[in-house]
């Protein structure tokens, strides 16, 4: 059974919301620096929003960035979905920050809607949700963890139950550096696919995705207020920079999104806004056993932030 129900024009209003919300918040946190806006347009393609915030006082450099498009479903997604005579339309709202102090994390979120429809008739063919948000610590505060996951377990609940573990265990799973057999934070959320049912309608999942983005700001913004006057050095900052390397590798080996935009033609510095201004990668380093920085990889696996008597 089918439970299509168009959310273009809804959901492309609320990341237009979200966007304001959410750059606001930075700002007022950075306490210094303002977004760029750099609106764009392509002609029977679609429209964003590129917001920009570089040198700050507490971010080095991010983004978070609003778009709608709609088009032919390229070819290489024509036959990963297994569809030919089909156009596409996706929304979404895609943020990354790089702070300067190595004690704030890095953070992602996303949150998107895909609809697949019929070039002849309009027909909606398929329609999905996705998103999530994982934070990247360089140094492990235990209880910012916690805070984060929390947050994100109440928005999930409030939906469905089954969100929250069934998300946390994707996160876990999907932001992974396979090749380093490594994670590449400490997780969060995450969803694709996700599709209307019996027990939640596309109205459910639309408000979920706006209430999940919203809630960005109250899982980062009080981690990033309790950390960023902590006195940091150059080995700190170095730590950070080497850090971010796996960061960049997870972003242009793995991540589905920098790819799909690649895909299909998408703006292309909007899409690597989320790659960090200064990283380095030193040949085969490890830090010192019982380090700071051991216990932060120490911690790059699953681990089960909200009971942590074993962790």
């Amino acid at each position: 059974m089918k439970y299509f129900d168009s959310k273009r024009k809804e959901f492309t209003k609320l990341i237009k919301k979200l966007q304001i919300k959410i750059t606001g918040a930075i700002e007022k946190a950075d306490g210094e620096a303002e977004f760029q806006i750099d609106n764009w347009k392509r002609e029977k393609f679609g429209f964003g929003s590129t917001r920009i915030i570089e040198n700050g006082k507490v971010f080095e450099k991010g983004g978070v960035n609003i778009s709608a498009v709609l088009g032919p479903l390229p070819e290489a997604l024509q036959q990963s979905l297994d569809e030919e005579n089909s156009d596409f339309f996706a929304s979404g709202i895609s943020l990354v920050l790089h702070p300067q102090n190595p004690y704030v994390p890095s953070v992602h979120a996303n949150y998107r809607y895909f609809e697949l429809f019929s070039k002849d008739s309009s027909e909606i063919k398929d329609q999905w949700f996705g998103g999530g948000a994982d934070l990247t610590p360089y140094y492990l505060f235990k209880e910012d963890a916690v805070h984060f996951h929390q947050i994100h377990k109440t928005i999930c609940d409030l939906t469905h139950p089954a969100f929250y573990p069934r998300f946390k265990k994707a996160c876990d799973e999907y932001f992974f550096n396979h090749h380093r057999n490594e994670a590449r934070g400490i997780g969060g959320i995450f969803f694709d696919h996700v599709r209307a049912n019996e027990d939640t309608s596309a109205q459910d999942l639309c408000e979920f995705a706006y209430n999940a983005g919203l809630g960005f700001i109250d899982a980062y913004i009080p981690i990033v207020n309790l950390r960023k006057d902590i006195n940091y050095n150059q080995q700190n900052r170095d730590w950070q920079e080497i850090r971010r390397g796996r960061y960049v590798e997870f972003n242009l080996i793995h991540d589905r999104g920098t790819l799909f935009g690649l895909k299909t033609k998408g703006r292309i510095e909007s899409i690597l806004m989320s790659l960090p201004p200064h990283v380095q990668w030193r040949y085969n380093h490890k830090p010192k056993p019982g380090s700071k920085e051991q216990q932060m990889l120490d911690h790059l696996k699953e681990v089960d932030w909200l009971n942590l008597q074993n962790n």
